[in-house]
């Protein structure tokens, strides 16, 4: 099979709107948690989440354009934009065959804030029925996808996929295999979610998911801590270029990383808690190693699924140590989502980018916002607690597991000839 690159980044975080942006935030500890802005949340359980700001899609999309597309799609093509220019395609696209170049997007939820504009603008009504004509397109989950193909003439594969928090992560593996397979020699994949609305935070606020500090919501995000109670909603979009090796090499393109293995699990255990063991997380990462024919002990650092849950915390842990060993303990694990929020179906993407800019920088994200030891979490594991690290990073591990019981691992290492 063929070996598969990755040759173009692109983000719009809560920690910064551009790939470099987000590197500094990373490298910072930048929290991005703050009051809600895009809605009025104060009678709301949850006042805060972590949303992009200074958000501007006209770096991107044409002004006409922008109110005929939902939020979520926005930060895909702005993060598609910036990843298209980034791996010198943009410049290129005469040159390259179009039939051999596929879009393979996520979104966990699609155009929420669209659908509930209709809902309101109809309940407040009189019952006649006056529905946008664009409502369905900027809606349903799959459009990103169609809207990158349009914009640059790809003809190749192309597609949505969804599985909650894991979306992102099962897209860039069914990009990896579709490129390894012969199928494509390029896919732009990766996800993006606008989920901080009403029904959003509501929703989740029902489940009792979401945190609730409102006193003290910069820190709120806390994965790993003995206070945690729950996660903070973020959104964004993040775009990664795969690309077949030979091809790469062929128009001169750099290179960030090399994506190796993929794995894909069920719990098969309860629509929303993790299996207490952490069985479907174990599975998927040793999945991953397998693919990848790697042993465990050439992975130095672990970017956790990690939202900051009472059990989600403990059972990916256990999981861990469970695939690792003795190793587990020489590994650096952190989730970036005490910054930046958890982006639900856009997570795999932005998680996976950390993941890649661990090895290009060779530095570790830090895990912010500790301050108490939970005494059921192993203390001996290195969590990267509050302030980054610099260690030699020659491969990572990925996890996104979503409601539903999905399980997803991506392992990315260094690039050699």
């Amino acid at each position: 099979m063929r070996r598969v690159v990755v040759t173009g980044l692109g983000a719009v975080t809560p920690i910064g709107n551009t790939l470099s942006a987000y590197q500094e935030g990373l490298q910072k500890g930048v929290s991005g948690a703050n009051l809600i802005t895009l809605f009025n949340a104060s009678e709301f359980k949850t006042h805060f989440a972590c949303e992009v700001k200074d958000f501007d899609p006209e770096v991107a999309i044409d002004k006409k354009e922008v109110r005929r597309i939902d939020r979520f799609t926005q930060f895909a093509l702005v993060s598609a934009d910036e990843a298209m220019i980034d791996s010198g395609l943009a410049a290129q696209l005469e040159q390259l065959n179009p039939d051999r170049i596929g879009v393979i997007w996520a979104s966990g939820i699609g155009g929420l804030r669209s659908l509930e504009e209709e809902i309101e603008t109809f309940t407040s009504g009189n019952g006649t029925p006056r529905y946008n004509p664009f409502m369905i397109p900027k809606m349903i989950a799959d459009i990103a996808a169609g809207h990158i193909s349009i914009k640059y003439g790809f003809r190749g594969i192309n597609y949505a996929t969804v599985s909650a928090c894991a979306s992102a992560s099962h897209a860039i593996m069914n990009a990896f295999d579709y490129i390894r397979l012969g199928r494509n020699d390029i896919i732009v994949t990766g996800g993006s979610e606008a989920a901080v609305t009403k029904a959003g935070i509501g929703g989740f606020n029902a489940m009792k998911a979401l945190s609730t500090r409102n006193d003290d919501f910069k820190t709120a995000s806390r994965p790993f801590d003995k206070d945690r109670d729950g996660f903070v909603l973020g959104e964004g979009g993040g775009a990664l270029i795969l690309e077949a090796y030979e091809h790469a090499k062929k128009r001169g393109a750099k290179i960030y990383a090399e994506i190796v293995g993929a794995g894909a699990t069920a719990d098969a255990y309860h629509i929303t808690a993790p299996h207490p063991d952490g069985l479907g997380a174990l599975n998927v990462m040793r999945m991953a190693l397998a693919d990848a024919n790697m042993n465990p002990e050439e992975i130095d650092y672990v970017n956790v699924h990690g939202t900051s849950t009472p059990l989600g915390d403990i059972a990916e842990t256990k999981a861990i140590k469970g695939v690792f060993g003795e190793h587990a303990y020489g590994l650096n694990i952190s989730s970036t989502k005490s910054m930046t929020g958890h982006l639900l179906g856009a997570a795999g993407a932005i998680e996976a980018i950390a993941g890649i800019l661990a090895i290009k920088g060779q530095f570790i994200p830090p895990t912010i916002n500790h301050f108490t030891d939970d005494p059921e979490i192993d203390n001996r594991l290195n969590l990267t607690f509050n302030e980054a690290q610099e260690r030699k990073v020659r491969a990572i591990l990925s996890n996104t597991f979503g409601f539903g019981g999905h399980n997803s691992s991506l392992i990315f290492k260094q690039f050699a000839e």
